[in-house]
């Protein structure tokens, strides 16, 4: 069953929702003419559906594997890997300086959201790139920058983040890589990292490093981290891979999904680097690539929930079994809990395909204006975009898999691979977890006055919406007042408390942005059509979860730790 680039709603969420029309108002971004938006949607969606989507399967059969110490990648990857690259498409939103097309990050989200549903093992590639590419271009010195940018954003080269390590994991302040000077001004990096993805690849003609490393000044814990940059190959004096740099892939790790994916360990044998940034600011560079990263995670698990979800309607459209409640669908979408299951996948599709693009859209934003409401509105928006997107990505494929019933149990259909693959989105680039008490902890350090900025929103956007919905727009507004309560006791407790409810309380407010922007669309749309129906779902049957979720999040931790360690023993 093909994948359909899900080029309407896109058009209809920047047009309508997200208010996109803000961002190509903006000097830095009006060359993102309607004209310019609609070709490059158009291009991407036709590669996704056409080029990207066709070796999917090939990835999971065939999984990239290790052989003589070279990464030999699946069948048919390299193929529509250069497409992509010859497109132009792994750096639309790079700076134009080093031949980037310099388009806002909402559409190249937009495109990695039709990517990731095509194939998410290879679009992980051009991700890490993209992020690194960010990196260098906010931190690098100019050598490196003209060095490495032009062969970054072409897509001749790859790039990789290498934070964790086997004894440093979410807790990046324990690695033991070091970083001694040489006499050139370079360093040598030695250590070993895992789970870096895209480590290694036969259709790049050079890998780019990005790796944490301690200078031996370099004070214990993440202040003493420096960042360096360290090529698989040593450029020669006209920029061409030279000599083989001192590292090498020591394993590829069996995974439950991505099977297309190389995620390699990583073993630096003092490997020539240079650093990036200034010295012991390693994780302030870093999160630069991290902070991009974890917005398009998000659009993965959203991708790969389009995918399932598409293949699941298809599956519900032409399977026959049993009597169903709809005369007029004899298969198996007119069942009642059939199609309970869909207009919930595809509600929270759309809810959090919304919350990803509104957070691009305060990011491109942020910086076309350099206004902090705005970048604090993206860095607010950021958690909940990675977390909630990641979240319905497994919630939709695994719903997916329930309406193949046994089918969906047996691989040929492909409906367990989307589960299997999209699985690892809640866990990397920061576990949904670590995003929820980043939210209710870093990002409520303004005392909420990001949160209560986008609570305004919601509550003017329900007020303007009583006169055409009048019960749709009742039900977000007091979704909106139950938020702001709830926020304002969550800012009283400790940190402790605060991180016991952390998950509750981001899942919470994505509901309710999620029906908020699902009640824009049906205002947008007319009363009767069906995003008002679909609108409905969202807001009848998934927000009022809200509620039991921010009870939890009042209850604190104290109950929690009532249960001793060896209470909970197996």
């Amino acid at each position: 069953m093909p994948f359909r680039a899900p080029l309407s709603d896109l058009r209809f969420l920047l047009d309508h929702v997200v208010d996109f029309a803000q961002v190509s108002g903006t000097d830095r971004f009006a060359d993102a003419t309607p004209e310019t938006v609609d070709a490059v949607l158009g291009e991407a969606g036709r590669l996704a559906s056409e080029v990207i989507a066709p070796v999917n399967r090939a990835g999971d059969k065939v999984p990239a594997r290790l052989e003589n110490g070279i990464v030999r990648t699946s069948p048919g990857f390299a193929e529509a890997y250069a497409a992509m690259a010859e497109g132009g498409w792994v750096a639309i939103a790079a700076g134009t300086a080093h031949g980037g097309m310099g388009l806002p990050l909402t559409l190249a989200s937009a495109v990695n959201d039709m990517f990731s549903g095509a194939c998410l093992a290879l679009q992980l590639n051009p991700l890490l790139t993209q992020g690194q590419i960010e990196a260098l271009e906010h931190h690098a010195d100019d050598r490196l920058k003209a060095l490495y940018l032009p062969k970054l954003i072409s897509g001749e080269w790859g790039g990789t983040m290498n934070l964790t390590e086997p004894q440093a994991g979410s807790d990046v302040g324990a690695l033991r890589s070091k970083a001694e000077p040489n006499e050139d001004g370079s360093y040598a990096i030695t250590g070993q990292k895992i789970y870096i993805t895209w480590g290694d690849t036969d259709f790049q003609a050079n890998t780019v490093h990005l790796v944490l490393a301690r200078l031996p000044d370099g004070a214990p814990g993440t202040a003493g981290i420096s960042l360096f940059l360290v090529p698989k190959f040593l450029p020669d004096a006209a920029g061409k891979p030279g000599l083989r740099n001192s590292l090498h892939v020591v394993s590829l790790e069996h995974k439950l999904g991505i099977h297309g994916s190389p995620t390699c360990v990583m073993q630096f044998d003092g490997a020539k680097g240079w650093l990036v940034g200034a010295p012991h600011k390693g994780m302030a560079a870093m999160f630069t690539m991290m902070n991009n990263a974890r917005l398009g995670v998000g659009l993965q698990g959203v991708g790969v929930a389009e995918a399932a979800y598409q293949q699941a309607y298809d599956y519900a459209m032409t399977r026959q079994q049993g009597r169903t409640a709809d005369p007029g669908s004899p298969t198996i979408i007119g069942h009642a809990d059939v199609r309970r299951m869909l207009a919930t996948m595809k509600a929270q599709v759309f809810s959090a395909r919304a919350i990803c693009l509104s957070c691009a859209v305060a990011i491109d934003m942020g910086t076309a204006t350099d206004d902090p409401a705005w970048k604090a509105r993206a860095a607010f928006l950021t958690p909940i975009a990675k977390a909630y997107g990641t979240d319905v990505g497994v919630a939709v494929a695994s719903d997916g898999v329930q309406i193949h019933g046994g089918m969906g149990f047996i691989e040929e259909t492909g409906a367990a691979q989307f589960l299997r693959d999209v699985r690892i989105t809640p866990i990397y680039e920061g576990t949904n977890g670590i995003q929820a008490m980043d939210l209710v902890a870093r990002k409520m350090m303004d005392n909420g006055e990001a949160a209560f900025r986008l609570l305004r929103e919601i509550e003017m956007g329900a007020a303007a919406a009583r006169t055409g919905l009048p019960d749709l727009a009742e039900d977000v507004w007091q979704a909106g007042e139950t938020l702001r309560e709830a926020t304002e006791a969550l800012l009283t407790q400790d940190m402790t408390d605060r991180f016991a409810g952390a998950v509750p309380y981001l899942r919470a407010f994505a509901l309710v942005l999620g029906g908020h922007f699902h009640l824009k669309a049906a205002l947008a749309e007319g009363a009767n059509g069906p995003r008002s129906a679909l609108a409905r779902v969202a807001i009848r049957r998934l927000m009022p979860d809200h509620l039991g979720l921010l009870a939890q999040m009042r209850l604190g931790a104290g109950d929690l730790f009532a249960l001793s360690a060896e209470d909970l023993a197996a």
